[in-house]
């Protein structure tokens, strides 16, 4: 897209697109949330809750009005306690049902002499389910299960491989990144490597206080130990995002690419020691999902039990297609390594 381009930006309050917005300097930006950014840098905000049906009408009236070349799909409900969904359903018209409603507000724009020439999406790594068969393609079946953040980005990365037909004239970039990670990032793996007591109780607060972590706890056996993972660190996506508007697609159609730092896959053993994080082994995962589940009911920790899957598996993707899509440029965009992203979580303040 050429400079000075309009482009949409959902959920710009989250964390990724407070990273993002110091990037798109040389676009005018409209943003879209329920919450006001916290950022210096100036955009077109507009207040908006895509779990409620009217928002495609208005995020459609937004399109047209601001004349968007592109829009960035970002918001999606990860952790329901911080951000105070606690309902599924709810979860769900937001993560699954907000993102058709962003689809369609662009089909219907295009449809009627407008044009979005460019949707972009991050899926998950989470799609494909807590443990694969090595490192999988972008063609891998999506197993995500039992966690609702990671079921909904399976069936929302399913809506937009069928509906990216849709919207005409557009070309949709699906993108699969792992386990975000920096210094503002916080999330299950993340806080569970932290060891910090998230919750809301008096409890929570009181560890908080005394600067007391939770232990990262592990069914007994070594092949938990062995479970490898790999990281991307928030400003690199950031930075492909930015690579994506840049470079425009020439025609419609739709790229997968799966997102990750370079380098080699860290074990959780490797990972536990980068965090300095107390392991704490347990006789099987029922015991493991028993304390996690207490911790949750209790309001200590904001890591859901079903969430246990996916903090003690092995789930690992071949990164070859985005390397070959970036081609030079990918050391500049994708500038940490699996260990260097994961690092920069516990590098000293």
């Amino acid at each position: 897209m050429q400079p000075g381009s309009t482009v949409l930006v959902t959920g710009v309050s989250g964390n990724l697109g407070q990273r993002l917005l110091p990037m798109l300097s040389e676009f005018h930006v409209v943003g879209v949330d329920p919450a006001t950014p916290d950022v210096l840098a100036p955009i077109e905000f507009h207040c908006m809750d895509l779990g409620q049906e009217p928002s495609c009408r208005e995020l459609t009236q937004v399109l047209r009005q601001t004349g968007a070349r592109a829009v960035v799909h970002l918001a999606f409900v990860v952790d329901p306690k911080r951000n105070g969904v606690l309902d599924v359903d709810r979860m769900w018209q937001i993560n699954v049902a907000g993102t058709a409603r962003v689809m369609e507000a662009i089909s219907v724009v295009n449809r009627t002499g407008g044009r979005v020439s460019q949707f972009i999406y991050p899926s998950s790594v989470s799609a494909y389910g807590p443990e694969t068969p090595g490192p999988v393609a972008e063609d891998a079946p999506l197993l995500a299960h039992t966690l609702p953040y990671a079921i909904h980005k399976r069936e929302s990365d399913e809506v937009v491989r069928y509906r990216a037909e849709s919207m005409g004239e557009c070309h949709t970039y699906l993108l699969r990144p792992h386990i975000f990670t920096g210094s503002t990032v916080q999330n299950y793996m993340v806080g569970t490597l932290r060891g910090t007591a998230l919750g809301s109780s008096p409890r929570a607060a009181r560890m908080r206080a005394h600067r007391q972590r939770l232990p990262l706890m592990l069914p007994m056996g070594k092949k938990y130990l062995e479970k490898q993972l790999q990281f991307v660190h928030i400003d690199d996506v950031a930075r492909l995002l930015v690579y994506l508007l840049q470079h425009a697609a020439a025609a419609p159609g739709l790229t997968v690419l799966n997102v990750a730092g370079h380098g080699d896959p860290l074990t959780l053993e490797d990972c536990a020691a980068i965090a300095q994080a107390k392991v704490r082994r347990v006789p099987g995962r029922s015991v493991a999902h028993r304390i996690l589940k207490m911790l949750w009911n209790r309001d200590i920790s904001t890591v859901p039990p079903e969430a246990l899957p996916y903090m003690i598996g092995s789930y690992t993707m071949d990164l070859s297609r985005l390397r070959q899509f970036l081609g030079p440029d990918y050391s500049r965009v994708m500038q940490y390594s699996v260990e260097e992203a994961l690092r920069d979580c516990f590098a000293p303040s």
